[in-house]
């Protein structure tokens, strides 16, 4: 686009210097310039793709990082505003922002995350009809395998977490051992897809001795995991291990136990997200395992798939930005990283 601009502007000085002649060469020098300057308000004025983001929550640890980790990328592409709105939580919220968005005519929609899986299917059929390319982040919609074209999913493999967790408490615990197992919000991928990426891995042979003895939701938040922790240590279950499927959650586990004056080295926590302040438990010796998810990884590539889809181009309707295991022989790596 820079570079028409800079041909059409070149052009016109040129014509500019050949129009001192005759009234009727004034004339069709002034029509021609006129036009001119038309065209390069309209290449201006489509220069910039206008993305509508619905994020399910601002106030999320990870989705912090994920919605920062897209303006960044935005700017650096230079010719990409995204619009950020804050659902708040709300399903019902987060439908009114996707018709904003296509009321206000954006080039294309990201829903990064879903408040509800099952409210997917009616997003993306607004946007269907609408034609406006959509993307889904991290909570995949329950339509997810038959997505429309135009539209795909950006995320990583939850099942992949929750194995890469209950490999290594199995390890740690030499195969035997009992657990207390951490939800996220009810229905969403995450909570799914780890919760199951856990049980897999106790089905093992090697991994048989692991007992799952409670598992409730603490819906990804720190507060509430304290409570439930709470509650699980004044019904005086013994156990081994907590693990959590996001590290909000563990690190509610861990100030509670901590106040409870249980030592930490008399327990496995385990999370999800490698979040700083997860990253900072773990180098303190409080947690034992976290998983990294890359959000300014989902972000970038979540704009470049959505960009490939406004200008009609295929993309895969799954793409993945694989997690990471972090424990404490390679936390370094992660600590401090942006």
């Amino acid at each position: 686009m820079k570079q028409i601009i800079i041909t059409l502007a070149a052009s016109l000085t040129q014509l500019g210097f050949r129009c001192g002649m005759g009234s009727n060469m004034r004339k069709l020098c002034f029509s021609i310039l006129l036009f001119a300057l038309f065209v390069m308000a309209s290449v201006t004025a489509h220069a910039e793709t206008k993305i509508g983001v619905s994020m399910s929550l601002f106030d999320d640890m990870w989705l912090t990082t994920l919605r920062l980790g897209m303006k960044s990328y935005a700017e650096k592409l230079g010719d990409v505003k995204l619009n950020f709105e804050d659902a708040r939580g709300d399903v019902g919220r987060q439908q009114s922002q996707i018709q904003n968005f296509i009321v206000s005519k954006v080039d294309g929609i990201l829903v990064a995350t879903l408040v509800d899986p099952s409210a997917g299917p009616a997003i993306s059929k607004a946007a269907q009809e609408a034609g406006i390319p959509l993307v889904f982040v991290n909570n995949a919609p329950a339509n997810i395998d038959s997505l429309p074209k135009g539209q795909a999913f950006v995320g990583s493999d939850d099942l992949e977490a929750g194995r890469f967790q209950a490999e290594t408490a199995c390890k740690l615990l030499g195969g035997k051992g009992k657990v207390l197992l951490m939800l996220g919000q009810l229905g969403t991928t995450g909570q799914r897809l780890r919760t199951q990426g856990v049980k897999d891995v106790f089905k093992r042979e090697e991994c048989k001795g692991m007992e799952i003895i409670q598992e409730q939701t603490a819906d990804y938040m720190r507060l509430p995991a304290i409570d439930l922790m709470n509650n699980w240590l004044t019904a005086g279950f013994k156990f081994d291990a907590v693990i959590a499927n996001n590290d909000e959650m563990a690190l509610g586990a861990i100030q509670s136990l901590k106040a409870n004056g249980i030592p930490m080295d008399k327990v496995v926590v385990a999370g999800v997200d490698g979040t700083q302040d997860a990253l900072t438990a773990m180098k303190a010796g409080d947690l034992d395992i976290t998983v990294f998810q890359n959000g300014p990884g989902q972000g970038r590539l979540a704009i470049d798939v959505l960009l490939k889809l406004i200008k009609g181009e295929t993309v895969d309707i799954k793409n993945f930005v694989p997690f990471e295991l972090v424990t404490k022989e390679n936390l370094d790596k992660y600590l401090g990283a942006k």
